[in-house]
């Protein structure tokens, strides 16, 4: 099967050569028929297996047959995506392929000044690639229309609805004429998406190469079992032992991603990072660095996992686990990409060894274990009966040696003979409230509580009048 046995046109066929297809993979042989004849479509494939090229080149194509000689362009197709890096990648692959049919694209996304993406819409666009907010952003400000859009992508459907996109995605949708070619692609087919699917797309083909929970077979995978602290040192053997000149680690957070970097570098090797904290010019540096060979070690978040797109990387490397099968299965197709071989490793602390198990059982096999020198010892054989503690106090038969004490033995509280302390002032304050308390409240008073509390506060105004008498 050739991409001209799919009736491609010879535009995009001198594009695609210049690219270095030479066959098209399983992805693009069931999807570009049907996109071609203009149905909607449900597609899910595994990450990597050319499913951006599986819709743009059937969209550019029906777009240079429709075009017309107008004054001015407008946005005919709208590919939404969840994260910057995979809108960049889009947006090259629409340039590439379009490269002899005269369509012009564009891409916009939030964390960058829009004034830019604002110049690249008001000369006109054919294609708009973006990602739900700064889409949603631009329409409230009436910079971008899409009364005229024509045909819909929904790329990694799942990751969008994963990061809260959803919400976004429908009222965008509601901006969009009902009369249009709706294209849904996702990694993973949960069933959020599909009832998604239900409510946007009208009689679509389905299209599954291969079952969703199963991963890259071309993609050696390995687990190191290591303690958190040594997780470093093994990554910077690994480097070494295996000379490597591009590797991709993933991190569960920003903070650590930064402080592996930091680590790295005084180790002498080149590594730079990439998360949502970093402002898009900085990841964009990094990308291109890591795409060049300048950066050794490229240190990322999952909000990159579906985002970069790069090609020959060997190896991939899970210094922590992630917390889904199908992260780590995202995670995974990064490498071993178009058919070529890969390796995924992946260093595995003992606190994460439930996640180890959610993930061998999501894709139904056991990974290999590698010894090395850093390796710890899993204890995996269960408690025998007679190690279980019985409910009767144990009695100890160690014998009594007066110059090594048991100090396990408490002792005994003995009944302190200290006489308690007692407060003179407290005690005073006491007697004068109980013989204020005896004053008298009414003439049937007793006389002699009266004579009493007279004879009680008598010294303390004759003090009081003494004072009065030395002020003045």
């Amino acid at each position: 099967m050739t991409f001209r046995d799919l009736n491609i046109i010879d535009p995009i066929l001198k594009s695609i050569a210049i690219a270095g297809y030479k066959e098209p993979t399983p992805i693009q042989v069931e999807a570009i028929p049907v996109l071609l004849s203009k149905k909607d479509i449900l597609g899910s494939a595994q990450t990597g297996t050319g499913k951006t090229a599986a819709f743009a080149i059937p969209i550019l194509q029906n777009l240079f047959l429709e075009q017309k000689e107008t004054l001015r362009r407008t946005t005919k197709a709208l590919i939404l995506t969840p994260t910057r890096e995979l809108a960049s990648q889009i947006y090259e692959n629409f340039t590439l392929y379009a490269k002899f049919v005269n369509q012009r694209s564009a891409v916009i996304y939030g964390g960058v000044s829009q004034k830019k993406q604002e110049e690249a819409l008001a000369k006109g666009v054919d294609v708009l690639i973006a990602t739900p907010g700064r889409l949603l952003d631009l329409m409230y400000q009436g910079i971008i229309k899409l009364n005229e859009v024509s045909y819909l992508v929904l790329d990694e459907a799942d990751r969008m609805l994963d990061m809260g996109f959803i919400k976004d995605v429908n009222k965008i949708i509601e901006f969009i004429p009902t009369q249009r070619q709706t294209m849904l692609f996702s990694a993973t087919m949960p069933k959020e998406i599909e009832m998604l699917s239900k409510t946007i797309l009208k009689d679509p083909i389905r299209v599954s190469i291969v079952p969703v929970n199963q991963t890259i077979d071309v993609i050696e995978q390995s687990i190191y079992h290591v303690n958190k602290t040594k997780k470093t040192q093994l990554l910077l053997d690994l480097i070494s032992e295996y000379k490597m000149k591009s590797v991709l680690v993933f991190m569960r957070t920003k903070h650590t991603a930064n402080r592996l970097v930091t680590e790295l570098t005084k180790a002498n090797v080149s590594a730079e990072p990439i998360h949502g904290n970093k402002s898009q010019s900085a990841r964009e540096r990094a990308l291109l660095n890591f795409k060049k060979g300048r950066t050794t070690v490229l240190v990322a978040t999952d909000i990159a996992a579906r985002g970069i797109d790069i090609e020959a990387l060997s190896f991939v490397v899970n210094y922590d686990l992630p917390e889904t099968g199908e992260t780590y299965i995202h995670r995974m197709g990064r490498t071993g990409r178009a058919g070529l071989d890969g390796k995924a490793i992946s260093l595995c602390d003992p606190k994460e060894r439930s996640l180890l198990n959610d993930i061998e059982k999501h894709i139904k096999m056991e990974i290999p274990v590698v010894a090395h020198p850093y390796a710890i010892v899993l204890d995996n054989t269960p408690k025998s009966e007679s190690t279980k503690k019985s409910s009767k106090p144990q009695t100890s038969n160690k014998q009594f040696n007066s110059l090594k004490p048991d100090y396990s033995i408490k002792p005994r509280k003995t009944p302190s003979t200290k006489k308690p302390y007692i407060n003179e002032d407290k005690t005073e304050k006491n007697e004068m409230n109980s013989l204020k308390n005896l004053a008298p409240k009414s003439k049937f008073a007793p006389a002699k509580a009266v004579a009493a509390y007279k004879s009680a506060q008598q010294p303390k105004r004759n003090q009081n009048n003494k004072n009065r008498r030395a002020v003045k």
